[in-house]
């Protein structure tokens, strides 16, 4: 129970600490890519990859999808997935509450609206075992859809949302930038 609490105090989404970085390869294969992805952003390519460690707890592995042209300095102008293969368990309450907290590094949010942002996800997100995948879709302008292991579970139609949502990995206010590097290591300037 305590290695969990620490874990839940630390940084994106659910923690911080170091982020062992995987760049791929700049011609690397997307092979290994999810029906998913395909099916929500069919010209995705795989910008970049890491696993979030946390004082020696391998907490998940992340890799961010886009089309071809998507750029670090734009990285919110374009659609994007962001794919997060857990290697732990949390309740989606941990989840929604730490994801709130992420997003209020880049903006101030109201009670109200992170009330209702931590209905949104609890709505779209469920509890998650070691094993279980989180895909974020962003949608400039739009808002985020969500895919838990390989099916729909719901959107969030609000941009101010996906915008800071998918910030808690990408913005360069996030509280884990060698995750945010590794993961844009394949973008274009």
């Amino acid at each position: 129970m305590v290695h969990r609490l620490l874990l839940l105090l630390a940084a994106p989404a659910l923690c911080a600490g170091a982020a062992l970085a995987q760049a791929p390869a700049a011609d690397a294969p997307s092979a290994d890519i999810r029906q998913e992805v395909k099916i929500a952003l069919p010209q995705a390519r795989l910008i970049g990859k890491a696993r979030l460690t946390v004082w020696g707890f391998q907490v998940y592995d992340a890799r961010l999808w886009a089309p071809p042209g998507f750029g670090a300095a734009s990285y919110m102008r374009v659609p994007l997935a962001l794919e997060l293969d857990y290697l732990r368990g949390f309740t989606a309450a941990e989840v929604a509450d730490r994801s709130i907290k992420e997003m209020r590094r880049s903006a101030a949010i109201s009670d109200a609206q992170a009330s209702q942002w931590k209905a949104d996800l609890l709505r779209v997100i469920p509890d998650v075992r070691k094993g279980d995948r989180i895909l974020g879709v962003y949608q400039p302008g739009v808002g985020a859809s969500f895919w838990f292991n390989g099916k729909s579970s719901g959107e969030v139609k609000d941009a101010e949302f996906a915008r800071l949502f998918f910030g808690i990995w990408l913005s360069p206010n996030t509280s884990e930038p060698q995750l945010r590097e590794a993961l844009l290591a394949g973008a274009a300037g």
